[in-house]
């Protein structure tokens, strides 16, 4: 017996993720506080209950038929359901912890080096190009810095048609940090929403090319809690231009204001 993959949620649990938003009450439909709380549980649930859906599926169908049943692929399919939960789960630690670091465990760095540490331990499926300018200096905590620069760079790969340019520079006070892609990039009116906890877009829903939507939320939250800004805008490329601006600690070379 073939054992189905399970990466799409079924009926009844793809109802209750949708249904989520309705049963948190109508009085608090006008706060949006409120709002973007329903908008959180409900994409955590639609998809927490996919992999979860799959794996009942798949245990279901092995119980009713135990000897048409192929063991080492019922495995493999309910471990790769596991693992999306696991990552799932993963994501949603980091996104609350993200920037509850205490300013002790920052330390300055080189923006570029960091830049260049992240982008030599990763395998690439297109070519990375980078434009650094060497001693721009921040007060940042390593490892969330490592994990914002791998969300913008497993987003821009994913869209990426080519090549994927990430560029270091001092802008006035500030260290930018920018990767664009050039791909088909992003409608200004969906700038504000990519930010957004499993604000995915429609055309990157597809589970084999995109996570779970969380990457570009814990990016923002990280930024933010580094005292800075992050946002998107047209690359020159033609694709997207995802730019963050922290603080800068020191002289850096080519200040301008």
């Amino acid at each position: 017996m073939s054992v189905a993959q399970g990466e799409d949620e079924t009926g009844p649990a793809r109802d209750a993720a949708e249904s989520t938003p309705d049963r948190l009450g109508d009085a608090r439909r006008s706060d949006p506080t409120a709002d973007r709380q329903r908008r959180f549980l409900a994409g955590a649930a639609h998809e927490l209950l996919t992999p979860l859906a799959g794996l009942r599926t798949q245990l279901e169908e092995a119980g009713l038929h135990p000897v048409e049943t192929d063991l080492s692929e019922l495995v493999g399919h309910t471990l790769r359901d596991v693992d999306r939960l696991q990552a799932i789960v993963s994501d949603l630690l980091t996104l609350v912890k993200a920037g509850t670091k205490p300013a002790h465990e920052r330390r300055p760095a080189d923006l570029a080096e960091l830049v260049r540490a992240v982008v030599s331990s990763r395998t690439a499926r297109v070519p990375v190009l980078l434009n650094l300018i060497p001693g721009v200096a921040v007060h940042v905590v390593d490892h969330e810095i490592h994990r914002l620069l791998g969300d913008l760079l497993n987003n821009a790969q994913r869209h990426a048609r080519s090549r994927v340019l990430v560029e270091v520079r001092p802008v006035g006070d500030r260290a930018e940090l920018a990767v664009s892609d050039d791909g088909s990039g992003i409608a200004e009116a969906d700038w504000e929403r990519v930010f957004e906890p499993f604000g995915r877009l429609d055309e990157s829903r597809s589970r084999c090319r995109g996570g779970p939507g969380l990457g570009l939320a814990i990016a923002g939250e990280i930024a933010r809690a580094h005292g800075g800004t992050i946002a998107v805008e047209n690359a020159p490329e033609g694709g997207a231009r995802f730019v963050v601006r922290l603080p800068l600690t020191g002289p850096s070379p080519g200040l301008r204001p």
